[in-house]
């Protein structure tokens, strides 16, 4: 079985790497966090390697421990977590790549298996909810600590236990969870209910500029490297604008362009309620994601930009 031979190649290994996709959001620093430190209860040290995450993930156990990068030469395990794609993997090319083996787990529906050893769960709405079953088939307890990390993980991409991927597991899982002592309300109000004063500056902005199409049924709005200058914005301060044109009463499909700095272009992200597979959607454009959450990066202007999704989303809802 997979997993028999996944915790195999981590014991044997000296020097393991953990990795994750570019622009880190809750489950991909917890499912990064959470794998250190079931491995650390397998008697090993490993580096996490994520270069920039949201600040709001700091309180997470073992944040501290999160490394910007690595000067090992070659790893002997690279584990990529809560990414579908290679191409979307931080350290790809120095640290997962060049390793001598290599494992990644996900939850994404489409994923290009580009590990040596894949688990992928299509059905988890979390990447952390994979890793209760796994530890549990490893016989790792699942402490207060490595609890705290994977019900982050669990919430944050679910919306708090909002999204339809949300299965009967999961609240069982979280139960599980909270007996061990972690809390939850601490948990809810760091990552659903904090919000910056560059968030709020980015919404007023966000609201000022959002698009409607379709009758209504799609909304685009935007965010240039010039707003998150003058507001001062963070990593993750953009948090959370897509999933508000998204609850508008109406509409189907939600677009963020975001302007991605260097790169001549914007980073798109969707989100959708019951009609449009975005994943499709971003598919056609180069990306990927889920169902109702998915982005892409689209090259050119605001406007070729904006054309181009539209499209591409059209296509979809016909």
């Amino acid at each position: 079985m997979t997993l028999d031979v996944i915790l195999e190649e981590i014991k044997k290994a000296e020097k393991i790497v953990i990795l994750t996709h570019e622009s880190p959001d809750g489950d991909a620093v917890s499912s990064s966090l959470s794998v250190m430190h079931a491995i650390s209860k397998l008697g090993k040290e490993s580096d996490v390697i994520i270069p920039e995450f949201p600040k709001e993930f700091t309180f997470l156990p073992g944040a501290e421990k999160i490394k910007k990068e690595s000067k090992v030469n070659q790893y002997d395990l690279a584990i990529s977590v809560d990414c579908s794609d290679l191409k979307r993997l931080v350290g790809s090319n120095e640290y997962f790549e060049t390793a001598k083996k290599t494992i990644q787990i996900d939850h994404h529906s489409v994923n290009a298996m580009f590990a040596e050893l894949n688990y992928v769960d299509p059905v988890a709405p979390a990447c952390c909810q994979i890793l209760i079953g796994m530890f549990e088939y490893f016989g790792i307890e699942i402490d207060k600590e490595i609890g705290t990390c994977i019900l982050t993980g669990i919430i944050t991409d679910t919306g708090g236990f909002q999204y339809s991927g949300v299965t009967p597991e999961t609240f069982e899982f979280a139960a599980e969870i909270l007996r061990k002592g972690v809390n939850i309300s601490k948990i809810c109000q760091q990552v659903l209910r904090n919000k910056t004063k560059a968030n709020c500056e980015l919404t007023k902005l966000l609201y000022n500029r959002m698009e409607f199409f379709e009758n209504g049924k799609i909304a685009i709005s935007y965010v240039t490297l010039e707003d998150m200058e003058k507001t001062h914005a963070e990593i993750g301060d953009d948090n959370g604008l897509v999933e508000i044109e998204r609850d508008i009463e109406g509409v189907e499909v939600a677009v963020l362009l975001k302007e991605k700095e260097g790169a001549n272009g914007y980073k798109a992200s969707l989100r959708s309620k019951e009609e449009v597979n975005v994943s499709n959607v971003c598919l056609l454009l180069g990306g990927g994601g889920h169902q109702r959450a998915a982005g892409c990066f689209i090259s050119g202007t605001l406007e070729q930009v904006k054309t181009k999704i539209l499209g591409a989303i059209k296509q979809e809802l016909k």
